[in-house]
């Protein structure tokens, strides 16, 4: 249902640089899925649709989840306590040979339903099946780009395939769902392959998404085998200069950030370092000198096998945490910083950085109405504080709004029937799981 006011709500006002503030008593007004007004409640405003009560809550800007797999939930807790060697090669690439287009789409309507409920309105995705996940989306009623993944080892069918399912994303015509080019990474994606998709992706003016220098590991390992980090090569196959989304970047070096500066404008790094504080990886993502040099960075979650949650306000929560202790420096990454890369820096990374990511007229009406009021925010000095540190998305969620539309309210998903969709990854969770099959779709050795 199209909602036309958010009543009496408390607004985050998020700046594109400065202090985050919140403004008190305000009126949002909504019309065709726009922003058109923000003021102090009790001006009259004109139209028809729903009026919302935001009396006692905080209206904050749609989350972006800038990174993740989102039908890898289906995994979530299988891969538990084990090296990242074993967590790809003895877990997740075996256990992903059972995917199957409907699979991949239950696992996307579960994820998709747990970020609505989470106050993510939109993510940018990474997989397989992608079409299914397109498809999930459009019944869920959430934004999405969404790059379909290949490996250089499927050979040149494979890289085509993936061509083809971003045909199929934007043959959908939804402004709200988008596509990206997908390859996987730059240590299992050849540099023809990577030079390929780039100017692909130049042609049909998109994105490409793909992991890049995802620990150091994988940086020194890329040194001795070519004698260049990730981001070189990222740089020297074009890339970079098509516009893209780093996901996870801990292997980013300071000469790295330099690489990058001049593509600042069309290329940008998700962090999720819940993540990698669980595979013990040191360090993560250099956030603070990836903002200095002015290069967007994002609030992401990784899959929920790797993550557990697809929950970003929690990311962001890790992301200012991770930041402060790798720094070590407690104002490396502030309220406001942290405030700003789940919500601008995502919207930037899903290339709706112009119209997605602050509450202000003129951008698309994805609004989240947070309640604060809960034991464990109590009392609230700072609401953004309470926001960032003391909120639970799960619990906390109180009302979700995409492109106007209303899909969350008290709680509770509107778009879809919340019963159904866990019965149906009940069903066939441990089909999933099984690996008696044997094989896998990839062999982690970067």
């Amino acid at each position: 249902m199209a909602v036309r006011l958010v009543r009496d709500c408390s607004v985050l006002e998020v700046p594109a640089a400065g202090e985050v503030t919140v403004a008190e008593h305000r009126d949002i007004e909504i019309a065709d899925g726009q922003i058109i007004a923000v003021r102090a409640t009790g001006e009259p405003s004109k139209g028809v649709g729903d009026v919302v009560d935001g009396t006692g809550l905080l209206a904050i800007p749609g989350l972006t989840n800038s990174h993740t797999h989102s039908p890898m939930v289906m995994f979530r807790g299988a891969a538990e306590d084990v090296s990242v060697e074993d967590w790809f090669n003895v877990r997740i690439w075996p256990m992903e040979v059972n995917l199957t287009p409907e699979r991949v789409r239950v696992g996307a309507r579960l994820a998709c339903a747990e970020m609505l409920l989470c106050g993510v309105t939109g993510f940018v995705d990474h997989y397989f099946h992608a079409d299914q996940i397109a498809r999930a989306a459009q019944e869920l009623g959430i934004r999405a780009d969404i790059a379909p993944t290949y490996f250089s080892s499927s050979g040149a069918e494979g890289r085509a395939a993936a061509f083809d399912a971003v045909d199929a994303i934007l043959a959908l015509n939804d402004p709200r769902i988008r596509a990206s080019l997908g390859p996987h990474s730059t240590y299992t994606v050849t540099e023809k392959d990577l030079r390929i998709t780039a100017d692909h992706a130049r042609d049909l003016g998109l994105k490409v998404h793909l992991h890049v220098a995802e620990n150091m590991d994988q940086t020194r390992s890329s040194v001795e085998r070519l004698g260049v980090t990730p981001i070189q090569v990222a740089d020297r196959t074009g890339v970079l200069d098509a516009g893209t989304v780093i996901a996870h970047g801990c292997g980013i070096t300071p000469a790295d950030i330099e690489i990058l500066a001049p593509y600042a404008d069309r290329t940008g790094v998700s962090s999720g370092p819940k993540g990698y504080l669980k595979h013990a990886l040191d360090p993560v993502t250099p956030v603070r000198g990836l903002l200095d040099a002015g290069v967007t960075v994002g609030a992401g979650t990784d899959g929920a096998a790797s993550n557990n949650t697809l929950d970003v306000l929690e990311a962001m929560q890790y992301i200012a945490l991770a930041t402060k202790q790798q720094e070590h420096d407690v104002m490396a990454l502030t309220i406001s910083d942290a405030l700003r890369i789940g919500t601008r820096g995502g919207a930037t990374l899903s290339g709706m950085g112009s119209t997605l990511g602050a509450l202000e007229p003129g951008r698309r009406a994805d609004i989240v109405l947070v309640d604060l009021s809960g034991v464990h925010c109590r009392p609230v000095h700072d609401p953004r504080a309470a926001l960032l540190y003391s909120a639970r998305a799960i619990s906390d969620v109180h009302t979700v709004i995409v492109d106007g539309l209303l899909v969350v309210q008290d709680h509770t998903l509107l778009t879809y029937d919340l019963q159904e969709i866990l019965s149906d990854a009940d069903a066939i969770a441990s089909e999933l799981l099984d690996l008696s099959t044997g094989g896998a779709i990839q062999h982690y050795a970067p």
